[in-house]
């Protein structure tokens, strides 16, 4: 596990999916300011603070929950993009270019996952030691 988030290649592409999010938003309706504006940057911000929030945690367990949490999130941004476009508030292009990003996003998301829990797996898999373990004279 990297010992600091900010070294992970998925944080740093959710990082610059948040970038891209927000700058999309700029353009909606000034009315959806606390719909769909609001609803796509608290579910944007969550895919990075997930994978940084799960990473800080002591545990694999732990970690592959907030991971879970974050691919959740990145399920709702690619939703709500994908109904900006329907409603009109964006292009097409601009639509493409996140999702191009949501994709990369998802990739890296769903490989680290499975290596956690490979690792998870294998770990608990280990042959014990030869040596007996001590016991209590209480």
């Amino acid at each position: 596990m990297a010992t600091d988030f900010r070294d992970l290649r998925v944080w740093e592409e959710a990082m610059v999916l948040a970038e891209q999010v927000y700058q999309l938003v700029q353009g909606f309706p000034a009315d959806e300011r606390y719909g769909l504006v609001s609803q796509l940057k608290r579910a944007v911000v969550s895919v990075p603070s997930c994978i940084a929030e799960g990473n800080a945690r002591g545990s694999v367990k732990d970690y592959l929950r907030f991971l879970a949490m974050a691919a959740g999130s990145l399920a709702e941004v690619q939703t709500q993009v994908l109904l900006a476009l329907r409603l009109g508030f964006v292009e097409p292009a601009q639509v493409d270019a996140c999702l191009a990003r949501h994709r990369s996003v998802s990739m890296l998301l769903h490989a680290m996952r499975r290596s956690l829990q490979r690792g998870s797996a294998s770990a608990m898999q280990r042959p014990h030691s030869p040596l007996p373990a001590p016991h209590s004279r209480l």
